[in-house]
């Protein structure tokens, strides 16, 4: 007489043809979508494997009752029953699968089966090629396995490490957007996204799905520790970033450094802070010589460089920057002018000089200037010299300095000397109204030092 172990052993032998295709995400290959079902499925896999027959059992139960037509959730409940050496209890779930399957559906299981054989094979070898570390032969295999199995998140997270390591960062971050979607909860695929954007230096990308990581886990140590260190840096940039459309390039540039402070070691970070740091005249010229050395024809901090050699009055070196520019950017208006300019510049530095006049920089303020012009003004005050030729002397020396007050107090004025065009010059205002300094103290117009008599100098500082 032969006993039910044997019947039921024997009917486990040929299940594995008409369950070849489910049985695959078992064996490495997840070709199925995420649900309860599959989660009771997983879980009493792993209880299994780790000897926890009851609590597999209990899973796979549950398996059962949430999709009664899930053959596979039969044959894993019988196989339990059969480690616990129930197999009256396996003959029913095993008997239900074994359906005198037809010809043809018995050729379509052979043949599926031999494709799994196949997928299995491509598992093993992806696996050992990745432990060797020859990345480039593990994706291609993971390639034809993730054809088959699109729903495969092992695969993926496979792959993704394999591009890391190749440095394909954009193929990468689309598997893992694909395995943070198709896997529940996994806060590993959002932790891993925002680190590749941070090291690719896109801070508000790496600060969004930090934060995707912490809504799955407020208490992700990983993400936590990581999302402190990118909202910190991602602060100090927009900071950094308002402070410039402020004109407040000082404070900019200390912000930046505090950017590079905060992250010293993300390439990306430490030239994007250079590159801005090119606002500051005064260190722009050395800070962007050292973005250039690395990426010469960087557009940007070519302009960035050639506009901070204007404000140093070395309109040489600014011309010869934009016409490097224009060599990599032909149609870009901005160096065009900033080109033109500075030729204009240049020929006018040969020229009446109203900053030089009042001994400040091109980017002093208002109250600089009225400053120096009170004090330069007092100390070539006309009454101040006896002897007629020292006299007339500073009577020249006066009026150029009360020229170069007002036209560098005055915005109008001082924006077209800015551009190479002299206010207080009848050639380049020709056909436009103009201040006549000309016809003597007494023909000052626009600014009155004098009272009444020749020399009763009355200031005005206003």
């Amino acid at each position: 007489m032969v006993s039910i172990d044997h019947v039921a052993h024997k009917i486990l032998t040929y299940i594995p043809y008409v369950l070849v295709l489910i049985d695959m995400r078992y064996e490495g290959v997840n070709c199925g979508k995420d649900g309860s079902v599959d989660n009771h499925m997983e879980m009493g896999k792993k209880l299994l494997a780790a000897g926890q027959l009851a609590d597999a059992l209990s899973h796979f139960h549950a398996a059962v009752d949430g999709d009664p037509k899930n053959y596979m959730a039969y044959y894993r409940r019988a196989t339990v029953f059969l480690a616990m050496g129930k197999s009256k209890s396996a003959l029913p779930d095993l008997s239900r699968l074994k359906s005198n399957p037809s010809d043809k559906e018995e050729k379509d299981a052979q043949s599926q089966l031999t494709k799994s054989d196949e997928i299995q094979r491509l598992v093993a070898q992806s696996r050992s090629s990745f432990n060797s570390k020859d990345y480039m032969t593990a994706a291609a295999q993971l390639d034809t396995i993730i054809e088959t199995c699109v729903w495969d998140v092992t695969s993926r997270e496979m792959r993704v490490e394999c591009f890391i390591q190749m440095g394909e960062m954009g193929k990468a971050i689309s598997d893992l957007k694909a395995a943070s979607k198709l896997k529940s909860d996994n806060t590993q695929a959002f932790y891993k996204l925002s680190t590749i954007y941070y090291n690719l230096g896109d801070h508000e990308m790496s600060l969004n799905e930090v934060r995707e990581c912490l809504k799955l886990d407020p208490d992700h140590k990983q993400c936590f520790s990581h999302y402190k260190q990118v909202k910190k840096l991602n602060k100090q940039i927009q900071s950094a970033e308002e402070l410039i459309q402020e004109q407040r390039y000082e404070d900019a540039v200390s912000k930046y450094e505090a950017v590079m402070k905060t992250e010293p070691n993300v390439h990306h970070f430490t030239l994007l802070a250079k590159e801005r740091m090119c606002h500051q005249a005064s260190r722009a010229i050395k800070v962007c010589s050292e973005v250039l050395q690395s990426d010469p024809e960087n557009v940007n901090v070519l302009k960035n460089r050639a506009e901070a050699y204007v404000q140093e009055e070395q309109y040489e070196e600014a011309i010869k920057d934009y016409e490097t520019a224009g060599k990599h950017s032909e149609n870009d208006r901005q160096i065009k002018e900033g080109l033109e300019r500075a030729q204009r510049l240049l020929k006018q530095s040969q020229k009446r000089d109203y900053y030089k006049i009042l001994g400040v920089k091109r980017t002093a303020q208002k109250k600089e200037i009225i400053k120096a012009y009170r004090k330069l003004a007092q100390q070539w005050h006309p009454d101040n010299f006896q002897d007629p030729e020292e006299k007339k002397k500073a009577e020249k020396k006066f009026i150029d300095i009360a020229q170069a007050k007002e036209v560098l107090t005055d915005p109008d004025m001082r924006t077209k000397f800015d551009h190479g065009e002299d206010p207080m010059d009848p050639e380049s205002q020709q056909g436009h109204h103009h201040h006549n300094f000309h016809g003597g103290f007494h023909g000052f117009q626009g600014f009155n030092p004098f009272g009444s008599g020749p020399f009763n100098f009355k200031f005005n500082f206003n």
